[in-house]
């Protein structure tokens, strides 16, 4: 739990009555490597902070599976459109390894969001900074050669190739596994 606090504290100040309301409305949530937090078609209930772990979100195009993101310790994820609108998700997270999560069902987030100031701040600090990231990743994503595409995946992930595997790596490039080797060398 220390560390889901830390995170939140960087971007508000946690009371010690908000750190009680983090700390009993946060539950612990323990997921095995190849199980899914959420299913494409269903809605994105909970926000979930990793504390330890690695998960991809991912979609399917023309019958192929096509990841969008990897997230490992420390960030927060949910698939944000889903969540943030309460619509049915168009994608799924599975965990790539076992993980230990924080979860807030939306309600409850918004609950803390209604009942402290600054949780609230957090809150919008922390859509500001998925929607940056998103707006910047999407638009800049494009121009990128493949070789530039996996750069900028490390500038993120160092040592993503530890925990993650290849295809799953190349899935997201864009590319066949065969280029994704030659990308490597």
């Amino acid at each position: 739990m220390q560390s889901l606090l830390q995170e939140i504290s960087h971007k508000c100040f946690l009371s010690p009555e908000l750190q009680q309301r983090i700390t009993s409305d946060f539950e612990v949530k323990n997921v095995k490597k190849g199980e899914k937090i959420l299913v494409q078609g269903n809605k994105a209930n909970y926000l979930y902070f990793v504390n330890k772990g690695v998960l991809h979100n991912y979609y399917y195009y023309n019958g192929k599976q096509i990841s969008s993101w990897f997230y490992n310790e420390n960030l927060f994820i949910t698939s944000w459109h889903s969540f943030y609108a309460q619509k049915p998700s168009f994608e799924e997270i599975e965990c790539l390894e076992d993980c230990t999560l924080f979860q807030i069902s939306y309600n409850d987030y918004q609950k803390l969001i209604a009942d402290f100031p600054a949780f609230g701040n957090f809150a919008r600090l922390l859509a500001e900074e998925m929607l940056t990231f998103i707006d910047e990743f999407s638009k800049g994503w494009s121009f990128l050669s493949a070789k530039d595409k996996y750069k900028l995946l490390l500038t993120y992930f160092p040592n993503i190739e530890l925990r993650v595997k290849l295809g799953h790596i190349a899935s997201f490039l864009g590319i066949s596994q065969e280029t994704f080797s030659r990308i490597r060398k």
